[in-house]
């Protein structure tokens, strides 16, 4: 079995299994082999930095870390290995999750569980995806994210078209 291992910080002596997510935050998932940069497909990302993230800051969670995962062909190595599901367990909690590549059957199952994958056509830091993410918090967001702060609890509670850009 393909069990995730997490590293959190912890504040007070009490440790949860997953930490709570600050109020209005986003909490988002980040595919990585380094914890420096978005550099994974979803399959074979070997770990993932979770963030919460608002329009003004962000924080980290935790990081899941995974020792087998899928070569970045998509195939599995035997046959009726299942290394999605416990990613996506892993993941649970979080409302986005950033990745160079995922199949269709991943990503249907990670929008089943209330998670949107977010594919990024390059490499790139991870202050990078954190900085973007709030820019799209602070402007108008796209329909998509609007929904999934709607979802989340942490969208404004006035109407979109009242929304200005600063």
């Amino acid at each position: 079995m393909n069990a995730a291992r997490r590293l959190s910080i912890v504040n007070d002596e009490v440790h949860a299994p997953t930490p709570q997510r600050k109020g209005g935050a986003l909490r988002i998932a980040i595919a990585t082999q380094d914890m420096k940069s978005l550099n994974a497909h979803f399959g074979s990302a070997k770990r993932f930095a979770v963030y919460d993230v608002t329009s003004d800051a962000w924080n980290f969670v935790e990081a899941v870390a995974f020792e087998d995962v899928s070569d970045e062909s998509g195939k599995h190595r035997a046959e009726g290995e299942d290394r999605i599901t416990p990613k996506v367990n892993a993941l649970k909690g979080c409302h986005l999750l950033f990745c160079l590549a995922i199949g269709g059957p991943s990503a249907a199952k990670l929008v089943s569980a209330k998670i949107h994958p977010i594919k990024v056509q390059q490499p790139q830091s991870i202050e990078d995806v954190l900085s973007r993410t709030q820019t799209m918090l602070r402007t108008a967001p796209p329909p998509w994210l609007r929904k999934v702060l709607t979802e989340a609890g942490a969208a404004e509670k006035k109407p979109f078209e009242d929304r200005t850009e600063r």
